[in-house]
């Protein structure tokens, strides 16, 4: 997809914030390790710099882990109650956001995420490198 693209949902194309202030429209998410490497490759030249934005609704406990080794992510509950797991020092910690809460996964940080019911996110991140292990 492009930039002209008049409307899309986030949900299914993430945008992708470029050097030159540029927003562009991402192929369809899938969420594996595939997709994140072929994202790697289509916004390489903007290096770290370079984020991705995306919105997700969740009914359950995510099933795997991710680092993203080159920069922070911002973590906004949009809807419901998400609970954000970061594994720090081989220690976990717990932060519960509701509603217009927000949370920051610091670089390098292994985190995954509980939500009980249903519960919508928005996530923007450094996503070149970004890495994926089952939990």
């Amino acid at each position: 997809m492009t930039a002209s693209a008049p409307s899309f949902q986030i949900s299914k194309h993430p945008a992708h914030l470029g050097l030159g202030a540029r927003v562009i429209v991402q192929e369809t998410f899938t969420g594996d390790h595939a997709w994140y490497e072929a994202y790697g490759e289509r916004t390489a030249g903007d290096g770290r710099e370079g984020r991705l934005v995306s919105l997700h609704t969740f009914t359950g406990p995510w099933s795997g882990w991710e680092m993203h080794p080159e920069g922070d992510e911002l973590v906004v509950c949009v809807a419901g109650e998400i609970v954000l797991i970061q594994e720090i020092d081989g220690a976990l910690k717990r932060i519960t956001l509701g509603p217009g809460e927000a949370a920051i996964n610091p670089p390098g940080v292994w985190h995954t995420a509980d939500v009980a019911a249903q519960a919508t996110a928005l996530f923007i991140t450094a996503g070149v490198g970004t890495e994926i292990r089952p939990r």
